[in-house]
């Protein structure tokens, strides 16, 4: 029902509530509106900064090359890090997480310490065979390249020294293991994995049992080093899919609240005229919502389906796949370079 009609007393005038509620409401749309633009902007920046490192290494991934492949200004930049190391570690810290997703429930199963073991690295593995651009990033962190802040870096490898060393709590009395051995086991399986992952096809997950040898030896001894090396390997692994295009990439556009503001009112009525677009995107200026359509339906988001101006009928917009495929990216919030 028309606001003006719900909203109405028996006198046709609109109850000062009402008119506050309204505003409110408008005031949060502009709100979550420009959230998704802040988080597809973010998203975009660390997207640029995967690429960048995977053709040139850290040492590309400057301020300005960031902003260039992102398409977005150097304040837009700050707006979201301090500086080039900062989106580094953010994007570390993402790509941390989602490897996190997959091996923490293996590791969190049923089963002694070493079939848990066995569940994470397999995953691990798992997850960096199908993903190696993420998965070279990180394992090259964790040996000591890239940001020189220490502080992820730090607690992801005393996270899994306290895994390693679990061992400890399984050993036989006649075992001795030096304090030190979970950080040689922990460095000398990440030099394993960073050595693989520079091959051109790296085979992670046949690297299972060899690794699982090398962690069980000290704690358990060499009869349970023996049964782990002596299993079947593990073929299972994550299926790996293309990277996710970044929409933007190849459209000349800044996303800005009012372009996707335009996108979300066609979205949600195919064939609108643009009027009907103005009044939705709280545009007033009908040369600017013109302008603004036009330029949209040149590079390929929108197209006019109705009968046009040149033919005397109101122009009908609806989306283009392209429109609609980053309209989609507008309303989610989009991690940047994982692999979905």
């Amino acid at each position: 029902m028309p606001a003006t009609v719900a909203g109405a007393s028996s006198d046709g005038v609109r109850p000062a509530r009402s008119r506050r509620r309204g505003r409110t409401s408008g005031a949060a749309s502009v709100r979550v509106g420009a959230q998704r633009i802040f988080e597809i902007q973010r998203a975009r920046l660390l997207h640029a900064a995967l690429g960048l490192t995977v053709v040139g290494g850290y040492a590309s991934v400057t301020v300005s090359a960031l902003v260039s492949a992102a398409g977005v200004s150097r304040k837009t930049f700050y707006d979201h890090f301090r500086d080039r190391e900062d989106c580094l570690l953010a994007l570390l810290d993402e790509s941390f997480s989602q490897i996190g997703a997959v091996v923490v429930p293996a590791w969190e199963a049923q089963g002694d310490w070493a079939q848990r073991l066995r569940s994470a690295l397999v995953a691990a593995l798992g997850y960096l065979e199908s993903d190696t651009v993420s998965g070279a990033l990180v394992i090259s962190y964790l040996t000591g390249r890239g940001p020189m802040r220490p502080e992820l870096r730090a607690r992801v490898l005393e996270r899994l020294c306290e895994v390693i060393d679990e061992g400890r709590l399984h050993m036989a009395p006649r075992y001795e293991v030096p304090p030190l051995a979970a950080e040689f086991v922990v460095g000398g399986v990440l030099a394993v994995i960073d050595a693989q992952l520079r091959e051109p096809s790296p085979q992670l997950v046949a690297l299972a049992n060899p690794l699982l040898w090398t962690i069980v030896l000290p704690y358990l001894g060499p009869g349970a080093a023996r049964r782990e090396l002596a299993r079947t390997a593990p073929t299972d692994r994550l299926a790996s899919t293309p990277p996710v295009e970044d929409p933007l990439r190849r459209l000349n556009i800044r996303l800005t609240y009012r372009t996707a503001r335009v996108l979300e009112v066609i979205a949600h009525s195919p064939g609108v005229s643009n009027a009907a677009v103005a009044t939705g995107a709280g545009v007033n200026d009908q040369g600017q919502i013109s302008k603004l359509l036009t330029r949209l339906a040149g590079i390929g988001l929108i197209e006019n389906v109705g009968p046009g101006q040149p033919r005397g009928g109101a122009n009908a917009w609806k989306l283009t796949e392209d429109g609609q495929r980053l309209e989609e990216a507008i309303r989610r919030r989009p991690v940047a370079g994982r692999r979905r």
